[in-house]
């Protein structure tokens, strides 16, 4: 049990430096919210049970700007499609833990989780009681996160300009400190290059359509390139 307890807390230990980077971002997003009229409940309530940082600040945004529900949908749905990525890569060593085990280790999937635990992995393959040490993780995170919603509620009451002073930048060099060094190959990299200037050009269209599209772009072309490249292996 003392083993156990240990490497869920070395979980929450190895994802502090990530959790530094979100925790401006979490704040942004209580008073953001907030700022595009939800309620203290439901801006608190998205961070409990809905829990996908990107998704919520995507989501209070289009809320803010009275876009269409099938929209809000649309977008978070796209956003959140990362996280079946993820999903789908943990599947194989996942597989024989209880299934109401892997649906608390779905919920508390996010980035930063992920990348914790796929550090850990690359340098420790076989890595014993490796969903104790995730848990420790995603639990880390969410409680984190939980925490500077409440603080984004009470400051963006106080300061109300406070979504202006550029703190999301924060969660910006964490997705690249991210997703950098977990590209491995042409398809990879070109699906994230696609992204950043297919977003670039895009950055201005109306009610973050522009973050739609480009995440859809990207994922074509990764797509594509990972297909050509899979039917090029086989007629060698």
């Amino acid at each position: 049990m003392n083993q156990k307890l240990n490497l869920f807390f070395q979980g929450a230990r190895d994802i502090i430096p990530l959790l530094v980077a979100a925790a401006p971002f979490g704040v942004v997003y209580g008073a953001l919210a907030q700022a595009n009229g939800l309620s203290v409940f439901a801006t608190l309530g998205m961070s409990l049970f809905v829990f996908a940082g990107s998704s919520q600040f995507v989501a209070a945004t289009l809320i803010g700007a009275g876009a269409a529900v099938p929209i809000i949908i649309l977008t978070v749905f796209v956003v959140n499609l990362r996280h079946m990525l993820y999903a789908v890569s943990l599947m194989p060593i996942v597989s024989k833990i209880p299934q109401k085990l892997r649906a608390l280790m779905g919920f508390l999937l996010t980035d930063e989780a992920y990348a914790t635990l796929s550090s850990r992995l690359v340098h420790e393959p076989k890595f014993p009681n490796f969903h104790i040490y995730y848990l420790g993780a995603g639990f880390g995170m969410y409680a984190t996160w939980q925490c500077c919603t409440i603080l984004g509620i009470i400051l963006g009451q106080e300061i109300p300009d406070l979504t202006k002073w550029g703190l999301d930048i924060a969660m910006v060099v964490a997705f690249v400190g991210i997703v950098v060094p977990i590209l491995k190959n042409k398809a990879q990299w070109a699906c994230a290059i696609t992204a950043f200037f297919a977003a670039l050009v895009t950055h201005s269209w109306p009610h973050q359509s522009g973050l739609l599209i480009s995440s859809l772009v990207a994922i074509a072309v990764g797509v594509l390139l990972s297909k050509n490249k899979n039917e090029a292996g086989d007629h060698e």
